[in-house]
């Protein structure tokens, strides 16, 4: 593969186990240890990027175990749904679509 830049790892799976976070590959090997304390609560993952909550915050991990950003739980509300490269959110009476840098991308009723 001379020439050619590395590709980032596609994530199959996003594990907590004690007081870690595993993330696994398209070949179900673990790649990344990311501690729990940093990471929070894995609200949910898609093959490129994961949410977490972690206390009033929301962060967005890409697939190396990098932070992308960080957003505040009381913008964002609820986590409901991570597909591809976008999350949903309910806060209120509102469903929010973001994309995985955290910019919202859409404005729904939640009725």
């Amino acid at each position: 593969m001379f020439g050619m830049t590395s590709k980032a790892e596609q994530i199959s799976s996003v594990e907590t186990s004690g007081s870690w976070v595993y993330i696994y590959n398209s070949q179900g090997k673990k790649y990344k240890t990311l501690s729990v304390s940093t990471v929070g609560t894995v609200m949910g993952y898609s093959s490129s990027f994961f949410v977490s909550q972690n206390g009033s915050w929301i962060y967005l991990w890409d697939s190396e175990g990098k932070k992308i950003n960080t957003m505040s739980k009381s913008t964002v509300g609820e986590v409901i749904g991570v597909a591809g490269d976008t999350f949903t959110s309910k806060n209120g009476s509102w469903i929010y679509t973001w994309n995985k840098e955290g910019k919202k991308i859409n404005t729904r009723s939640a009725h």
